[in-house]
């Protein structure tokens, strides 16, 4: 000890104060003392009085030692007599899961009802869901049959486990919680494997009956045409209406449309009744009736009656009509058929919309059909530049060129016999180029308005469409449409070429297959450019949607994942 050291003050007698005395010593590092003064002189500090220099007052020097660290100590399993932590239950993991299994009562295997053919699942009482393996809808699913079982313990976890896709079983992990013996809480993770059995639900025993269904939509047109429906069927398909559909069937002047539930056919007409200018009617059956219960069970039929007016079609307004919409030409062309008819007045370019009311209020005829029209060979064109409308006159059309033309028709090449007449289609045709139309020189029309109608104003012939070369368009084309699944018994040659009008229809007008979805054919030839040499219109790329099909990736239905 090379020094200690002390300070103290004194203060009379009966006061104390500590001091510090720090032994230094090489080997060891510092420690301390405290002085503590007793009452009264003490005897025997003179001994140390040599090594210690202290104050005159008496101290005694004591070592004080730090407190002791607790620690907690081991207790023996009650049962198997293992250490183990002091717990409530006195009882290692192992015993107290043989002695209390908290999953009691909850089954390990539960059966799940699936239907195959709409792949939805039944959630109890009644209603179908559908749900992705291994989604959270299934999960939800499968605890609600775990719920009423499980009102005793917590649920902390739940989890799929891995199965074959075609195994019929789905297996899920539970982790529970639940307070046992003296107060302790257990937790125990166990697997309950459900089971997937068929069971057809109510809606595809309605498809399989094919003649159950609660409503029926009747949808007709009184046309010898059928472009306005191959048009309706794009939007159907489109807007994805027909999915609800138990059962579609095609006749001669229309489709029907079974469905389930009223609500389902009500939302077709609805949908109807904004796509193209119809008008309805509602009628019900009395099926059955319950005097008890007082519920009455009703078959629904909607009548959907679509105006009988297609794209390039010969109308006549009644004079009335003609005025309303702008002092317009009583011949007309329909331009095309949407949720209104386009008109089109080949003698001023002037344009009118008919909706489905002003139509039934002042209704008019297709003065022609398809198949009356002829081919014409343009012998001469004059452009009619700045012509001027009467006053009251309506909207131009900025789209088309009006035009002064020397017509003669095909079949009679070897005459002189040539017709003049004004077309709207002057932005189009050219000396040499063929076009189809309507004469009425040579033709006798039974029409209420034509037949009133001054000679001198009706055309000899009007033009409807530039033709072109068919064959070469039906080879060259590269893109397609889907079709609905109908019950009929086949396409006539007729309806074919009815088909083919249609596609050209689209390809012609571009505003008429903004609301199609048209899908590339992947067999055929990219488009390159959007004429073809003839000068045919020809939709492009940018135009159309890539087919999803679901034999690109496994090479075929239900074949093996292609690997390299």
């Amino acid at each position: 000890m090379d020094k200690l050291l002390h300070s103290g003050k004194r203060e009379g007698t009966g006061s104390f104060s500590h001091q510090k005395v720090v032994c230094r010593h090489h080997p060891a590092p510092p420690f301390q003392f405290v002085l503590v003064k007793r009452g009264g002189p003490q005897r025997g500090l003179e001994k140390h009085s040599a090594n210690l220099t202290t104050t005159p007052t008496p101290f005694i020097m004591e070592y004080m030692q730090a407190p002791a660290t607790s620690s907690q100590g081991n207790i023996l399993c009650c049962t198997c007599g293992i250490p183990i932590p002091p717990n409530p239950a006195n009882m290692c993991v192992s015993c107290l899961r043989t002695t209390v299994d908290i999953s009691e009562g909850i089954p390990k295997q539960v059966n799940l009802h699936f239907c195959k053919q709409c792949e939805r699942y039944l959630q109890p009482p009644a209603s179908w869901v559908q749900c992705a393996l291994e989604s959270r809808e299934l999960l939800a699913l499968c605890l609600k049959k775990l719920k009423g079982n499980m009102t005793k313990v917590r649920l902390i976890d739940a989890g799929f486990l891995w199965t074959e896709p075609h195994s019929k079983r789905i297996k899920l992990k539970v982790t529970i919680q639940k307070e046992v013996m003296n107060g302790a809480i257990l937790q125990q993770v166990f697997v309950v494997e459900f089971v997937i059995q068929g069971q057809m639900c109510d809606d595809c025993h309605r498809v399989e009956a094919k003649d159950f269904w609660n409503s029926v939509v009747q949808v007709r047109q009184k046309t010898s045409h059928k472009k306005t429906f191959y048009y309706l069927e794009q939007l159907i398909l489109k807007h994805k209406l027909h999915q609800n559909a138990l059962n579609i069937k095609e006749i001669h002047e229309g489709i029907d449309f079974y469905y389930a539930t009223k609500q389902h056919a009500q939302k077709m007409v609805d949908f109807l009744q904004c796509t193209v200018p119809c008008r309805s009617k509602t009628s019900q059956r009395l099926i059955s009736h319950d005097i008890h219960s007082n519920t009455f069970n009703y078959k629904s039929t909607y009548s959907i009656e679509i105006v009988p007016v297609c794209k390039d079609n010969v109308v006549c307004l009644s004079p009335r009509l003609a005025q309303s919409l702008g002092n317009m030409g009583q011949v007309c062309v329909c331009a095309r058929v949407t949720s209104t008819i386009h008109l089109i007045d080949p003698n001023t370019l002037q344009i009118a919309e008919v909706d489905g009311g002003t139509y039934w209020r002042n209704p008019f005829n297709s003065l022609v059909s398809p198949r009356q029209l002829e081919e014409f060979i343009v012998m001469d064109t004059d452009i009619i530049r700045n012509q001027k409308l009467g006053a009251g006159a309506g909207i131009r059309s900025n789209k088309h060129t009006l035009a002064e033309v020397w017509v003669q028709k095909t079949s009679e090449m070897d005459t002189a016999q040539q017709y003049h007449c004004r077309t709207h289609l002057g932005h189009l045709l050219n000396i040499g180029d063929l076009v189809q139309g309507f004469d009425f020189a040579n033709s006798n029309v039974n029409d209420e308005f034509l037949n009133k109608m001054n000679p001198s104003h009706i055309p000899d012939v009007v033009l409807i469409k530039k033709s072109y070369n068919r064959s070469k368009r039906v080879k060259r084309r590269n893109w397609k449409l889907k079709e609905m699944d109908k019950d009929r018994e086949g396409m006539a040659p007729e309806d074919e070429r009815q088909y083919q009008d249609f596609l050209e229809d689209l390809e012609e007008d571009e505003a008429l297959r903004k609301n199609v979805n048209i899908f590339r054919d992947a067999s055929k030839i990219p488009v390159e450019s959007d004429t073809d040499d003839e000068g045919a219109p020809r939709i492009s790329l940018m135009e159309m949607l890539e087919d999803l099909s679901l034999t690109d990736a496994t090479g075929g239905e239900g074949a093996d994942m292609l690997t390299e």
